[in-house]
């Protein structure tokens, strides 16, 4: 099975100058055997900053994911599962599902959610990894 790294391109303004994919040694996105494997996307703004609104969170992880999907020709209908990771889970969870809502309103993924007690910020609130798979 051959595998394609997919890269950040230069003209991507919503992954702005921050390079987290360098500093931390990982792909935004692997392509292999038909599928889309995008790496967990947290809530960074184009400068690095991180909101602390969780609804706004939510938002920029599901931008970014859609973001990476552009580059290799494919849509959020092309998401085959999502799995997303919510730092205090019982107070949070109502809003993420709200902003949810308004990115996924057809054609569903698969899905997992997961409380965790912390993510790679402290500020961080949400990561959203996921899985699409090309068209035939």
């Amino acid at each position: 099975m051959s595998r394609q790294i997919i890269q950040v391109p230069a003209d991507a303004k919503l992954f702005g100058g921050h390079q987290v994919f360098e500093q931390y040694g990982y792909a935004p996105a692997v392509r292999a055997g038909g599928l889309l494997f995008i790496s967990g996307q947290i809530a960074l703004r184009p400068d690095g900053s991180c909101p602390e609104d969780i609804k706004e969170q939510t938002d920029i992880v599901f931008q970014r994911t859609f973001e990476i999907l552009r580059w290799v020709g494919l849509t959020k209908d092309d998401l085959v599962e999502i799995y997303s990771y919510h730092v205090d889970m019982p107070n949070n969870f109502a809003q993420f599902i709200e902003v949810k809502n308004k990115h996924l309103t057809s054609n569903f993924p698969a899905w997992t959610a997961l409380g965790i007690e912390v993510l790679g910020l402290p500020e961080l609130k949400i990561e959203l990894r996921s899985v699409a798979a090309f068209r035939d």
